[in-house]
């Protein structure tokens, strides 16, 4: 069962073009992160493709998997974006961000601001044809800026990005609601490590992939190594996914 599903291939096409995909590829070129990824993730991920229309090698999807934890299926905005202007009923979009000024909250539309100008969200409006009012969506930049690299250098951008892809989901659901952005990835993958059995579970995992040199308390005149802090690795596994999201965000179409 396991050979059939690295290498036996499925077929599928997406806008007139022919997409072939076997397990062995997206292991090889589809999957990021330091973790392995199951046949069961491997199933779901070759699925959506086909079902969802979605064409990995141009970028419209792909797997993030690091350490023991369950791969994340991460779909572009590029391709929400097609998805979304393919639907009958589509007709257009409006998105900014919302800031607080002078104690009061003002939505602008696109990502710009004054330079006193605090960011506190997103927002979002989707319109249908067969509906008279748009699919609204505002989120808080609390919510989803955790101290990445990418919404350290773009914040403004990266939370409309957010609310256009939420609202998005809201208003196709039968096309959109199995898909997640890497900007919403992000924010879920570093809430979930922070535990301390989650980071142990990560380093046992990965523990001979590099050689680490400890002193033998048991030669005269050495003093033991010091016990480290039970936050430290907490610390550490922060920056590793940090720099591993960073090279993510390389990847990701700029929009």
């Amino acid at each position: 069962m396991a050979n059939e599903i690295l290498d036996k291939p499925t077929v599928f096409e997406v806008n007139g073009e022919e997409v072939k995909l076997t397990g062995k590829m997206v292991k090889s070129f589809l999957t990021s992160g330091n973790g392995s990824v199951s046949d069961q993730e491997l199933v779901m991920f070759i699925n959506l493709c086909k079902y969802q229309k979605l064409n990995p090698f141009l970028k419209e999807a792909y797997l993030v998997k690091f350490g023991t934890k369950d791969a994340q299926i991460i779909v572009s905005k590029e391709a929400f974006m097609k998805r979304a202007e393919s639907h009958p009923q589509y007709s257009g979009f409006e998105a900014g961000i919302i800031v607080e000024r002078e104690k009061a909250l003002v939505e602008i539309e696109g990502a710009i601001k004054l330079s006193d100008d605090k960011i506190v969200g997103g927002w979002a409006k989707i319109f249908r044809k067969d509906r008279e009012r748009p699919v609204s969506v505002k989120i808080a930049f609390q919510e989803f800026s955790k101290g990445q690299s990418t919404w350290n250098t773009m914040p403004l951008n990266m939370i409309r990005k957010t609310a256009i892809v939420n609202a998005m989901r809201e208003a196709f659901p039968d096309n959109l609601g199995a898909m997640y952005t890497e900007e919403e990835a992000q924010q879920s993958e570093i809430k979930a490590a922070e535990p301390i059995e989650d980071v142990q579970a990560e380093i046992d995992q990965n523990a001979n992939q590099q050689v680490v040199d400890f002193e033998d308390p048991t030669k005269p005149n050495e003093q033991p190594q010091k016990e480290r802090k039970a936050a430290e690795p907490i610390s550490e596994s922060k920056e590793e996914q940090g720099s591993m999201f960073e090279n993510l965000a390389e990847v990701m179409p700029d929009f």
